[in-house]
């Protein structure tokens, strides 16, 4: 699109850090056919000293933050991983963006700040102060801080609750990869909730059509918000919320289905319950982000799960470490 951009990652091993450099090779290979300049710092977001120094060296325009820790059920177990990156990260770019006079901050959310709501579809004008886990909750508090800085600042800040991102380059930690790994092994795949549960499996080339849009799509205060009955997703500050998501919910059965038509195996399944902090359902409204960009996605499960197993066999044909 002819921007200069700067990647900004501490390339950390919450997983292991194989996928990481290869996913930094290819945007190197990428840069050298791009119109704009790409530059990669190797920096933690908790070091304020190294992102202020960022900030200082490039003036920024827009800023996509996309950078967490990840994984809802590494939060039972690591609580200050998600602290660190989470909120004090998140806190130090706020600042950040502050100084640095920026045009946009568009931020990852989580549909797993819905927590116990069982409404479906999900609606951004929904109560989310029930979260289910730690995870969720740091979620949920970078969506009221990000508000705290639209109204003081008057920064304008964009979030998206995405919901379940699956496709080539992904987390090796997703059901996508493991399934996949297991299948080919042939091992049993762990099928928590007895299969039963149901994702907004979200393919990545989806995502990213979203993310580029709504960063073009400059938030502003909402004229008719009433304080007297504020609603959750807008304010008269420039603060939006948004769903992205695929908008068409599938059973985890269908979506181990679509994996095996694509690896041409069947999967042994092992049933097991629920885990802690497991949300039973997800299902997106995507209604607002459509209105307000034209986001449209179109890709079905069977062809975005197809996408995944062809890049991961062409990926470990070359990399002999597995993620």
């Amino acid at each position: 699109m002819g921007h200069d951009v700067v990647g900004f990652d501490n390339v950390n091993e919450y997983y292991d850090a194989t996928l990481k450099e290869a996913r930094l090779a290819e945007l190197d290979k990428t840069a050298v056919h791009a119109k704009g300049q790409y530059t990669f710092v190797r920096a933690d977001l908790a070091d304020s000293d190294a992102l202020n120094r960022c900030f200082a060296e490039h003036a920024f325009e827009r800023v996509i933050h996309l950078a967490a820790q990840a994984g809802v059920r590494y939060s039972l177990s690591n609580p200050s991983a998600y602290v660190q990156s989470n909120l004090v990260g998140f806190a130090n770019l706020l600042e950040a963006c502050r100084h640095g006079n920026i045009a946009h901050l568009v931020y990852a959310s989580s549909s797993s700040v819905y927590g116990s709501n069982t409404s479906m579809p999900f609606s951004e004008d929904q109560e989310v102060g029930h979260p289910q886990q730690l995870y969720a909750a740091t979620k949920r508090a970078n969506e009221v801080m990000a508000h705290s800085y639209a109204h003081l600042y008057n920064i304008p800040t964009t979030g998206l609750r995405f919901f379940t991102v699956y496709g080539p380059w992904g987390r090796p930690d997703m059901a996508l990869f493991k399934f996949t790994d297991k299948i080919l092994k042939g091992e049993p795949i762990p099928v928590f909730g007895y299969g039963k549960q149901s994702r907004d499996f979200t393919y990545i080339d989806d995502i990213v059509e979203g993310i580029l849009k709504t960063a073009e799509q400059i938030a502003t205060p909402d004229s008719h918000w009433d304080p007297a009955q504020p609603v959750p997703d807008k304010s008269d500050a420039p603060y939006r919320l948004y769903n992205i998501g695929n908008g068409h919910p599938e059973k985890l059965t269908g979506y181990i289905q679509a994996l095996e038509s694509a690896l041409g195996v069947s999967a042994e399944q092992e049933l097991l319950p629920m885990q802690p902090g497991d949300i039973p359902d997800t299902f997106a409204d995507t209604s607002a982000l459509r209105k307000a960009t034209g986001y449209a996605p179109d890709t079905p499960i069977n062809v975005g799960v197809a996408r995944f197993v062809e890049w991961y066999l062409d990926f470990y044909k070359s990399h002999t470490a597995k993620v």
